[in-house]
C-alpha cells in the first residue's frame, strides 16, 4: 500500500489563532477561529454545534481516484495493510496517535487532560491524552514573547483548585502555575493529569494521544462570552472534573527536568540526519523524530503506520510532491520509497507495541 496524502483539515476550537499556520503554507491569512490542522486524524473534534459545523469535524481526508474518503474509512476498510499485524494485535483497528498544527494568538484555556487511569475510569476510554509539544516557532503578541503555563508551583488541594474555578479567578489560577518561556526546537512531554496553558505566540506540533478530552478551568472565552459547560467537564460534571487533575508541586528545575526533553541525533552524513524528539523510552505512548533531507534519503520499510508532516522546504516522498505544511499517511505496508528535496519532515509514531524497542 502507497503512502496517502492528507487534504488540509482545519478544527474549530474556542481560542483565536492560525496566522503562522496559513504562512506556513505560504497563504495569506490571519487569526480566527480555526488555529489548529489535525493531520492523519482518525478522531472526531468534541465541538458544541454550530450552524456550519462540518459532517465528523477532524476526522481527515484523502483524495483517491474515487472521491474524497476519510482516512479513518481507509484504515477500517484494510486494517492490515494500514496498521499492520503487530500493531493491531496491540492496540486494535485504530491508528493509536492525533498529531495537530496548532498556532495560538492568545493564551487558550487553563486545562487538564486525563492520564489513562482517570481515562478508563471517567471516560471508559482505553486513551487518555497525554501529549508533547514541539516548538515551530512564534510571536510577539500583547508585548509578550512566546510562553507556557506549565505544573503546579506550590502545593494545592482539590477544595483550593475548585474554590478557585467556582470564583473564576482566572488570574489566581494562572498564579499557581509555571510560566515557561519557549522556542524554535524546544520539546515538551505534557503527562495526563498535569495542568498546563498554551500561551499567545506559540506555534507548534502536538502529538498527543488520539482522544479530544479536555478539562477546562474556564467558562468563558477571551472575549467574556459563556461557553458551554460540557467545554468545561467533557460531561463529567463539575465535581469530576478535578478528579482529571494531578496535585503535584514542582519547582520550576525539576518541572523541566521532568518534562523539557532533549533531542537525541542517531544518524547523519551529506544527504539526511535524523534525530529523535521523543523515543519510546520515555513514553509508550508515541514516538516522534525529525528528518532532515538535503538531496535524497530512502526509506525502509518499518511495518509500523506513521504520519509525516513537513515543516520546511518541498520535494517529494514516494514519488507525491509535499512542501511545507503538507501531511502524509504511512502504512504498515509501505515498502521502501525515496524521499527527496530540502525538506524537514517530523514522523509521527504511534504508540509503542510490547515487541518494539
Amino acid at each position: 500500500m502507497k503512502p496517502l496524502k492528507m487534504l488540509p483539515n482545519r478544527v474549530w476550537r474556542i481560542y483565536l489563532g492560525g496566522l503562522l499556520l496559513d504562512e506556513l503554507r505560504g497563504e495569506s491569512g490571519t487569526d480566527g477561529y480555526f488555529p489548529e490542522d489535525w493531520l492523519a486524524s482518525v478522531v472526531e473534534a468534541n465541538n458544541p454545534p454550530r450552524e456550519d459545523t462540518p459532517a465528523r469535524e477532524g476526522l481527515s481526508r484523502v483524495q483517491t481516484e474515487d472521491g474524497i474518503a476519510y482516512l479513518k474509512d481507509l484504515i477500517e476498510a484494510d486494517p492490515q495493510s494500514c496498521l499492520g499485524e503487530k500493531h493491531i494485535r496491540a492496540h486494535g483497528v485504530h491508528f493509536g496517535v492525533l498529531t495537530k498544527f496548532l498556532d495560538s494568538a492568545e493564551r487558550l484555556p487553563i486545562q487538564v487532560h486525563p492520564d489513562k487511569d482517570a481515562a478508563r475510569t471517567l471516560f471508559h476510554s482505553d486513551y487518555g491524552k497525554t501529549e508533547a509539544w514541539y516548538i515551530l516557532g512564534g510571536r510577539e503578541i500583547g508585548g509578550e514573547q512566546p510562553h507556557i503555563l506549565l505544573g503546579f508551583r506550590e502545593d494545592v488541594t482539590k477544595a483550593q483548585l475548585r474554590e478557585l474555578f467556582d470564583r473564576q479567578d482566572i488570574a489566581g489560577m494562572a498564579a499557581l502555575m509555571h510560566k515557561i518561556p519557549v522556542q524554535a526546537g524546544d520539546v515538551f512531554l505534557i503527562e495526563g493529569g498535569t495542568p498546563h496553558a498554551i500561551g499567545p505566540g506559540c506555534f507548534l506540533l502536538e502529538i498527543q494521544e488520539p482522544t479530544d478530552y479536555t478539562i477546562s478551568l474556564e467558562k468563558c472565552n477571551t472575549l467574556g462570552e459563556k461557553l458551554p459547560d460540557y467545554l468545561c467537564h467533557m460531561g463529567l460534571g463539575f465535581d469530576k472534573m478535578f478528579d482529571c487533575f494531578h496535585y503535584v508541586r514542582h519547582t520550576e528545575p525539576e518541572l523541566l527536568a521532568k518534562f523539557k526533553l532533549i533531542p537525541t541525533k542517531e544518524e547523519a552524513d551529506d544527504t539526511h540526519e535524523i534525530t529523535t524528539l521523543i523515543s519510546y523510552a520515555r513514553t509508550p505512548m508515541f514516538s516522534l523524530r525529525r528528518i532532515d533531507v538535503h538531496g535524497a534519503y530512502t526509506r525502509e520499510p518499518t511495518g509500523m503506520p506513521s504520519a509525516f508532516v513537513v515543516t520546511a522546504g518541498e520535494g517529494s516522498a514516494a514519488q507525491i510532491p509535499v512542501r511545507k505544511g503538507e501531511c502524509l499517511f504511512i502504512p504498515a505496508s509501505a515498502e521502501a520509497f525515496e524521499i527527496e528535496g530540502d525538506l524537514t519532515i517530523l514522523e509521527c509514531l504511534p504508540p509503542q507495541s510490547e515487541t518494539e524497542e
